[in-house]
C-alpha cells in the first residue's frame, strides 16, 4: 500500500507533467477548414484564435450568408481538432479519468 509521501510525490509529478503539456499545447496550432479549404481557421492548442484565411472564391459580396456559415464550420472543425489534440496529449497521462478541463 502506498504511503502519503509517495502519493504526494506522484501527485506533484503528475501536476508538473500536466503543466508541461499545457505549455506545449499553447505552442501548437490546428487548422479547421470548410468549403473545400476555401475558409481556414487557425487556433492554438488552447483553443484561442490565431488567424483566419479566406480564399477569394468564398467572398461573394452577394452571398455573405454562405461565407458566414463557412467561417462557423471552419471554426467548429478547428475546435474539434483542438479537443482531439488535447485528448491525445492528456489521455495517456490522466489514464482516461475524465478530469474536467483537461
Amino acid at each position: 500500500m502506498m504511503n502519503q509521501q509517495q502519493l504526494l510525490r506522484q501527485a506533484r509529478k503528475l501536476q508538473e507533467q500536466l503543466a508541461k503539456i499545457q505549455e506545449e499545447l499553447g505552442n501548437e496550432t490546428v487548422i479547421g477548414t470548410a468549403g473545400g479549404g476555401a475558409v481556414e481557421v487557425t487556433l492554438n492548442g488552447h483553443g484561442n484564435f490565431v488567424k483566419i484565411k479566406i480564399d477569394s472564391s468564398a467572398a461573394d459580396p452577394q452571398d455573405l450568408e454562405t461565407l458566414e456559415d463557412l467561417i462557423g464550420l471552419a471554426f467548429k472543425d478547428a475546435q474539434a481538432k483542438v479537443s482531439a489534440l488535447s485528448q491525445s496529449r492528456m489521455g495517456p497521462l490522466t489514464g482516461g479519468l475524465g478530469i474536467p478541463g483537461l
